[in-house]
């Protein structure tokens, strides 16, 4: 019998405890052996729960325990999470984690002490919830070089721009629904400002080069600024605003960004809708394959860290190579990088528009009568917000397209 301990008692947590339950039997077949829970541990209590004989307030209990071969990491945050992971993976313990945040800042020094301890630092729930993109990356791609990684990597954004998209609401209506529905926070900085996307990009970046990408240094937009009238024009094209995540090898570089992008039929991330998240891997041999399915959820994240648990089980006392090391990544400039632009622009300003942005096409809709839609042509980052500069307040909005 292998057994395991949950740090955290909240939705992730609860949710892996209720995978061990309901799915005993597969989960022994496919382990070859019993898995069993034998910790939850937890500052609070939980009266009246089905498992509260396995609750236990210090750390140590599980860490001392030589019995406990596995422990599933579901707190959250780089503090006390770090410092416990470190314990466990110093004493042999494998550990398993939805922890996007603690894989993003110190995931290579983790795998690290797993390696020297010969146990295992195992994150397929970090990224895309229970879509198997960790994995893929690691095990089923080791003989691809992938040059490429697109996705949308947010599930509580793409459900606001799908709303905005289907009802024609503004951004703070339809956010204040979500929030009411569980699909955004009370604090919702970390969805719409794009730092949740930009950490799950970070990891997954630094999956496809080998090295470390640094978050902090990641160019983030959120969708703050998405108004209904940038939707209109968006439908108009034909097109979807989407949250994208982009990871891009350029020769020994790699290009990283999260930003809104008008998105077109022709990409398969143009049908991803609602709380989905979908994830597009660009490889040199492969070519083009994509994984779609829920990123966020109690039961999705909590099956993705289930079966890292059970991959460990599979493999006590030898580590299971994972390509992702602490040098630290070169971060392409993105000034250098070109795309096309859309622009929302005053309506008088048509001429002054056509002299800053010359060869571009007007998009007009007969019921806006306050603004213009603008295509640019291609150009690169920098020059794009040079040109920017000059116009001022004439614009009211921008959105980068997807070619």
């Amino acid at each position: 019998m292998v057994q395991i301990a949950v740090l955290g008692y909240g939705t992730v947590g609860s949710g892996v405890v209720e995978v061990f339950e309901k799915n005993q039997e597969v989960i022994a077949m496919r382990a070859g052996d019993t898995l069993n829970v034998k910790y939850i541990l937890d500052l609070r209590d939980f009266p009246g729960d089905p498992h509260e004989a396995k609750l236990v307030h210090d750390v140590n209990v599980v860490m001392e325990d030589e019995e406990v071969a596995v422990v599933c990491e579901t707190m959250g945050g780089v503090g006390a999470a770090y410092q416990f992971t470190k314990m466990a993976l110093e004493r042999g313990k494998s550990v398993c984690t939805s922890n996007k945040e603690l894989v993003a800042a110190h995931g290579p020094e983790l795998l690290e002490i797993a390696r020297e301890h010969q146990c295992n630092y195992m994150f397929e729930a970090s990224v895309g919830g229970g879509i198997p993109i960790i994995r893929s990356l690691n095990q089923s791609m080791t003989a691809e070089i992938v040059e490429q990684i697109d996705g949308i990597l947010n599930g509580t954004t793409n459900y606001i721009l799908t709303k905005m998209a289907k009802e024609g609401a503004d951004f703070s209506e339809v956010l204040r629904k979500a929030q009411e529905k569980g699909y955004a926070e009370r604090n919702p900085e970390a969805d719409i400002d794009g730092h949740d996307a930009r950490r799950k990009v970070a990891i997954l970046a630094s999956l496809m080069m080998g090295k470390t990408v640094d978050a902090e240094r990641i160019y983030t937009e959120g969708i703050r600024k998405i108004t209904s009238a940038d939707i209109s024009y968006a439908k108009a094209a034909g097109k979807l605003i989407k949250l994208m995540g982009i990871s891009k090898r350029m020769g020994d570089q790699v290009l990283v960004m999260v930003a809104p992008f008008l998105v077109g039929p022709d990409d398969p991330l143009y049908m991803v809708d609602g709380v989905f998240n979908g994830i597009c891997v660009r490889s040199n041999m492969l070519g083009d394959s994509m994984y779609y399915g829920k990123g966020a959820g109690k039961l999705p994240t909590a099956s993705a860290v289930a079966a890292d648990v059970i991959d460990c089980a599979k493999h006590l006392g030898e580590n299971i190579m994972c390509f992702w090391t602490q040098e630290q990544a070169v971060i392409a400039d993105l000034g250098n990088v070109e795309h096309q632009f859309f622009l929302r622009v005053k309506t008088g300003a048509k001429e002054a528009v056509e002299a800053v942005f010359p060869g571009g096409r007007f998009l007009v809709l007969p019921e806006r009568t306050q603004d213009l839609g603008y295509f640019t042509g291609t150009l690169r980052e920098k020059d794009f917000a040079d040109r920017c500069e000059l116009l001022g307040d004439v614009i009211l909005g921008r959105i980068r397209v997807e070619i």
